[in-house]
């Protein structure tokens, strides 16, 4: 429809004539050189700058009387590919990867049937690999479709090769289906793609898919540069480190849709029952039927079955732990240890540790691991014998507060809340690693859970989260809470999948609690 000026769509194309020729000039172009590069009369470029500058889609440098893009122009590139979190957790591996190779890296997105170049790294040499920002590439030939094509479910990966265009732009290029799911699936084998100068020639890249938690293929990076550089042999050597550099990207990503939802402060909820001074030592039951749980300062036992949250025991002195020997409860506390039965009653057990004991956890069997205070401020940690007795395997110069045995990988975790550490010791082994460390401006690190996909979860009291590092110690996940003080966690539920986290109310100033009602409370999050 015609404007009231009579120019209809022939002025929305010179409009975008001018954005064009403006976006191409990073130094800015004036008006009378805008009208003669576009061979338009000054007054038509005057009025479409005009409304383009009102609109925000550009901007005028008064200083050097010059038209720039708008701040506009930006926010709507970012709204159309909003990825800043995938842009900022490539940035440290985009660059170590340039150094690393002296050739230019690149992180790039799928967008439809083609890959788009979403942030670069150039290279240190004078002839290098320069696609520029925003370029389109067809997936079928660069290292990074194939890469994010490999990690693709099945379904969607053989859709899109199905509708793809082979078209070749190099005698190299592959343009047999066939072939292409074969390439894809030794892809998906070693871990990293290839181009063997098939987008062009004389041009060589090796990419690799960036995968999130959740397991969803969100990009690819990949390191590009002359072929005579990039020989098959040095692409075979880099691939492994490319495809380390992606899957560090992906740990620091949060999962997309559903999954993200699971891990926002609205999915954690409080189950009925009154608070806890300081709830702790969460236990799930292995019938599969109820959690225990402990309030260390008002001592007692608490129990949830599903419905309601109840006190079951009470204690004579602060709760250490929680332990299950064989179908019964025992409770641990700074004098001893209980028999806990289902109607509340307690019975001493005979034979237990002396000294102060820190943290307790059930191991394989009916073994029991402890770790007891020495007198020079360190641990012991060690099985508790039949007499009572503690049989040590290890000394750490710094207390404890969590201990958590893992049969997978028969591997017994502990929690250092004054170093911030996460700590593993191999059962056989005399050694003790350094799995983690939390900076103490995270909040102190109390608990430890398991997942069934190997990652290791820790809550933070005074930092309003619960954290997730995968087992080779990277942080990738981070829920936030609407507590200050959680202090312990544990998986339940008919189907594993629900993380129930205890929490503390004495240690939250008043102020606070005022913004964290919920402190003390029972909390349960589905992951």
């Amino acid at each position: 429809m015609a404007t009231s000026s009579g120019e209809g769509t022939g002025a929305l194309e010179k409009a975008l004539d001018v954005l064009d020729a403006i976006g191409s000039a990073p130094e800015g172009l004036g008006q009378s050189e805008l009208a003669e590069r576009l061979a338009l009369p000054r007054t038509t470029v005057y009025r479409l700058l005009a409304t383009l500058v009102a609109r925000g889609l550009v901007r005028r440098d008064p200083l050097r009387k010059v038209y720039c893009l708008g701040f506009r122009c930006f926010e709507m590139a970012r709204q159309a590919y909003a990825m800043p979190d995938l842009v900022a957790a490539a940035a440290f591996e985009l660059r170590a990867l340039r150094d690393l190779t002296g050739e230019t890296t690149y992180l790039a997105a799928l967008d439809g049937r083609e890959v788009i170049s979403l942030e670069r790294c150039d290279g240190a040499h004078s002839q290098r690999s320069a696609a520029v920002l925003g370029q389109r590439k067809p997936v079928h030939c660069t290292s990074q479709g194939k890469a994010i094509l490999s990690a693709m479910p099945d379904a969607a990966r053989d859709a899109i090769v199905r509708d793809a265009v082979l078209k070749p732009l190099t005698p190299l290029t592959i343009t047999d289906r066939r072939r292409l799911q074969a390439e894809l699936r030794i892809t998906r084998s070693r871990g990293y793609a290839i181009d063997d100068e098939e987008i062009a020639l004389g041009v060589r890249c090796v990419g690799a898919p960036v995968v999130d938690a959740a397991g969803q293929v969100r990009g690819a990076i990949s390191v590009a540069g002359p072929a005579w550089r990039l020989t098959r042999a040095r692409l075979e050597l880099l691939g492994p480190e490319v495809a380390e550099a992606a899957r560090r990207v992906g740990a620091q990503l949060q999962p997309q849709g559903a999954e993200a939802a699971a891990q926002s402060e609205a999915s954690v909820s409080a189950l009925p029952g009154p608070w806890a001074f300081h709830g702790a030592h969460p236990l799930w039951s292995a019938d599969g039927q109820r959690l225990w749980w402990a309030d260390v300062l008002a001592p007692s036992v608490r129990v949830w079955d599903g419905d309601q949250d109840r006190e079951l025991a009470t204690l004579e002195a602060p709760v250490v732990g929680l332990l299950r020997r064989g179908d019964v409860l025992v409770a641990v506390h700074e004098h001893g240890a209980f028999v806990v039965a289902a109607d509340g009653s307690t019975t001493p057990l005979a034979s237990w540790l002396k000294g102060a004991v820190l943290a307790v956890c059930n191991g394989e069997d009916d073994a029991i691991w402890a770790a007891v205070a020495l007198p020079e401020a360190g641990t012991a940690i060690g099985l508790v014998r039949e007499d009572g007795g503690l049989d040590v395997k290890w000394r750490i110069g710094e207390p404890v507060q969590c201990l958590r045995w893992r049969g997978d990988d028969r591997t017994l975790y502990a929690a250092a809340p004054g170093s911030g550490a996460i700590l593993l010791m191999q059962a056989g082994a005399p050694t003790v690693r350094r799995l983690a460390t939390v900076p103490r401006g995270s909040g102190r690190i109390s608990g430890l859970a398991f997942d069934a996909a190997g990652g290791i979860w820790t809550a933070l009291c005074d930092g309003w989260s619960v954290v997730r590092f995968s087992a080779d110690g990277q942080l990738d996940r981070v829920v936030g809470l609407p507590v200050p003080c959680a202090t312990d966690l544990v998986f339940g539920g008919p189907d594993g999948q629900q993380l129930y986290i205890t929490t503390a109310r004495q240690s939250v100033a008043l102020d606070t609690l005022a913004s964290a009602p919920l402190s003390g409370r029972l909390l349960a999050l589905p992951v």
